[in-house]
């Protein structure tokens, strides 16, 4: 395991969950797969912070594969997986692989006082200032998706004070902040009366929330929320066989 890096608390000071993530980090580094994680009764003691402090803590290195939750059992470092390759890339890269025409049409762009859904997902304080930016985003004309991303101010200084970019990600590319990790999940939905009238559906049509996470380094530069309308969005998960499979399955 690797050796415990104490945070220097004489910098500017860091949040309680990251302290904790980062130690957990360091514990598990080179351990075996399979090997248990302090447990969440430990990390409060030896921290003193809230146990959802902790549990946020490890929830994120769950995030990132690192670590997996056995219920009943506890948490543990992670077993490689390899079955499920996961494709991060802009909507605009996306539409273009499918050989469509990507556009997009502003619905808001505004700096605005963080949630605490958002904070937490982009490990800042609840209040801090984020830019907001809602699109409807079209391909060969028609609309796809309506996506609202989030960002921390702090991160993207001056975003909204020039004209806003064709692509976000090209912009993060500008900015040295390309994204190289993320996580999405996926919900079935039904689209609201106020979403069916701007992607040009029927109140009440199915639809992909699309939550996404992205990370440039160790710095969560976007938080995305997606509603892509169903019949003309399908979403593509690459999965391969494994080189060894285990025996004993069906």
């Amino acid at each position: 395991m690797g050796d415990v890096i104490t945070p220097d608390r004489s910098r500017q000071p860091v949040l309680k969950h990251v302290q904790v993530r980062e130690y957990v980090r360091g514990l598990i580094e080179g351990a075996e797969p399979g090997s248990p994680a302090p447990s969440e009764r430990e990390l409060v003691q030896r921290f003193g912070v809230a146990r959802m402090t902790v549990r946020q803590a490890l929830d994120a290195l769950v995030s990132e594969g690192l670590l997996e939750r056995v219920p009943g059992r506890g948490t543990f470092v992670s077993r490689a997986k390899i079955d499920v390759q996961v494709r991060l890339s802009s909507y605009t890269e996306e539409m273009a692989r499918r050989g469509m025409t990507s556009s997009s049409r502003t619905l808001l762009a505004r700096v605005e006082s963080a949630g605490p859904g958002v904070a937490r997902a982009l490990e800042i304080q609840e209040g801090d200032k984020v830019v907001h930016w809602q699109r409807i985003r079209s391909a060969d004309g028609t609309p796809m998706c309506i996506e609202d991303a989030y960002m921390a101010d702090s991160t993207v200084p001056e975003f909204l004070e020039s004209p806003l970019p064709e692509s976000l990600y090209a912009e993060f590319k500008r900015r040295d902040l390309m994204p190289t990790w993320g996580e999405d999940s996926v919900d079935a939905d039904l689209a609201r009366p106020e979403e069916a009238d701007l992607l040009c559906v029927e109140p009440g049509s199915p639809v992909l929330r699309i939550a996404r996470r992205a990370f440039a380094g160790n710095i969560a530069v976007e938080v995305s929320r997606s509603t892509y309308r169903a019949d003309r969005y399908t979403l593509w998960v690459p999965i391969c066989r494994p080189s060894n499979p285990v025996r004993g399955r069906t």
